[in-house]
């Protein structure tokens, strides 16, 4: 109680003392009185303040709208700019983005494509089964995105029916569609890769170079709307996702080879008469190669019609095939390009650079052999290299000697991948490998192509064969393991083992690589068959999906 007693009096002690006057003494100034800084306090934002972006906006161009560095308003009403997907609105001056999509399905699908009144009718769920030709199930929903399905709704004037359109994240897209195969998908046009074909709407693809995006209906227009005319100055997005300056097309084809029958119709019905029905394909690729297996020599006989002479030459004029059907590079890893000796090889190596077309596979000797061919077209870097697995020895480049570049270990090629990768080329690699008149690859096959995929080749192709085989996906890189031929005479061919004629000779792939802006994000494969023993073309859609059917199964797909 007593320790009490003394605090409480100190307590009041000190509360007197704090109530008592102060003292001055005359001529002393005051202390300044201590200033008090304000609180500031929370005020509204400004009428139109930041970007809103409308949930409508795909990734890409929410990304690019972002990079301008405004503040994100939280509500169209309060937003100085407001992008969304609308018309054109010719009040203001406004920044427009066309967004391109397209329709995809997992790679291994036999059908081409749809109209878009089809795809309409599905959107409105009044013909659930209209890709029941295409899917195998009718009823089966399209896979979107959620920024992709608001999207749509501005490009279909509403919401899908109830089940017809399933909502997966963009990232799991892809693999979603693998998963339920065969199923389809819409995706934004910078979305697309390589393991989803697209599809053509009203015949018309994203991948091709004749797309005419006036007159696609996959598309969504989003504007940038200002809340005042002078709002935002200075302020723009991209025009497009698809510019076609920054798109590259390569077409990789088979053995070509223009002796015996070939070359005795080339004589007869004219030098370009073998590209006829495929010079509109070959002409519109952006980089043409061929695989050409011999040399044009002055001192080559006639051609023979006979189809069992394997001693290959062709007449310098040959070239002019070639030149018609626009080839940019040629592969040279053929085991009959030494055929008629090696100086004539040599010559027709310099036939190629006189043209200005880039050759690789194999040289003057051997480090020509092992060079690549460097191209660049639409800000991506391409590298073509390759070699011959198969000999003879007779074939490949030595030192001093003109020829065929020898695989050999391996050790060289992938090296020169890796080099070339690390360089930011994109490597198309390929190979001259044994002959197998079958569709499946070899263990060994699969083994060697690997090592180039491995070692950062983004597309791996088989140039030996004659008979077409299968292909794969080995992580991001696209493996082909024989396109068959291009231009050669096999009508047909006698199985030694079982003496049995197989056709399937006559038939081919022509595989079309798209790259965009230095990114690989599609293929198409294009289907021939031989006519005439000189003259491929078109299959027919009959064709064509008996065709892709049987390949796509034996690829285990």
């Amino acid at each position: 109680m007593q320790t009490r007693a003394v605090f409480l009096t100190s307590v009041l002690l000190l509360l007197l003392a704090g109530c008592a006057p102060t003292t001055v003494t005359p001529g002393e100034p005051l202390s300044p009185t201590p200033s008090l800084t304000p609180i500031p306090q929370p005020t509204a934002p400004p009428e139109g303040f930041g970007l809103w972006i409308a949930p409508a906006a795909p990734d890409g161009l929410r990304r690019a709208a972002l990079a301008a560095g405004l503040p994100v308003a939280h509500s169209p009403e309060t937003a100085l700019v407001r992008l969304d997907a609308s018309p054109l609105d010719p009040q203001f001056p406004t920044s427009q983005s066309t967004w391109i999509y397209a329709l995809v399905a997992p790679f291994p699908t036999v059908s081409d494509g749809v109209s878009f009144e089809q795809l309409r009718q599905a959107w409105a769920g009044q013909q659930p089964s209209v890709f029941a030709g295409f899917a195998g199930k009718a009823g089966k929903p399209l896979l979107a995105a959620p920024d992709t399905y608001e999207a749509l709704k501005s490009i279909f004037n509403g919401d899908a029916a109830q089940g017809a359109v399933r909502i997966v994240p963009a990232g799991e897209l892809a693999e979603a569609l693998w998963q339920d195969t065969p199923q389809w998908g819409i995706v934004p046009f910078e979305a697309l890769d390589p393991k989803l074909k697209v599809l053509t709407i009203d015949g018309q693809s994203p991948l091709r170079n004749d797309f005419d995006p006036a007159t696609y209906p996959l598309k969504a227009t989003f504007n940038l709307r200002p809340a005042t005319p002078d709002a935002g100055a200075g302020f723009s997005v991209p025009t497009t996702n698809r510019d076609p300056a920054r798109l590259t097309t390569v077409l990789m084809t088979g053995t070509s080879a223009l002796v015996r029958a070939i070359a005795f119709r080339m004589e007869e019905k004219g030098l370009t008469y073998p590209g006829r029905d495929l010079r509109g394909w070959l002409r519109g690729a952006d980089v043409l190669h061929v695989s050409h297996e011999v040399a044009l020599a002055e001192t080559c006989p006639p051609p023979s019609y006979d189809t069992h002479d394997l001693r290959f030459c062709g007449r310098p004029e040959y070239i002019k095939l070639f030149e018609d059907v626009g080839v940019d590079v040629v592969e040279v890893t053929g085991n009959h390009v030494n055929n008629w000796d090696v100086w004539p090889f040599a010559d027709t190596l310099e036939m190629y650079t006189a043209r200005g077309w880039s050759y690789f596979g194999g040289g003057v000797d051997l480090a020509d052999a092992r060079e690549p061919a460097l191209l660049e077209h639409g800000g991506t870097k391409l590298a073509f290299i390759g070699c011959n697995v198969a000999g003879p020895p007779v074939a490949f480049a030595t030192e001093t000697l003109p020829g065929a570049a020898d695989c050999g270990n391996y050790a060289w090629i992938t090296e020169a991948i890796r080099d070339l990768r690390a360089r930011g080329y994109i490597v198309i690699a390929t190979q001259q490998y044994g002959e197998y008149y079958q569709p499946k690859p070899t263990e060994n096959q699969v083994r060697d192509f690997a090592r180039l995929a491995e070692a950062g080749a983004t597309v791996v192709s088989g140039s030996q064969a004659h008979y077409p085989q299968t292909m794969t996906f080995s992580g991001d890189a696209f493996i082909h393991y024989g396109l068959g031929n291009l231009f050669f005479d096999q009508m047909s061919y006698q199985l030694p083992h079982s003496g049995e004629f197989t056709y399937r000779t006559r038939d081919e792939f022509l595989d079309r690589h798209v790259f965009y802006d230095g990114k690989y994000i599609g293929l198409e494969l294009l289907t021939a068959t031989l006519e005439d023993h000189s003259r491929p073309r078109p299959m027919t859609p009959a064709e064509r999906a008996e065709f892709l059917e049987a390949y796509f199964r034996d690829s285990g797909w």
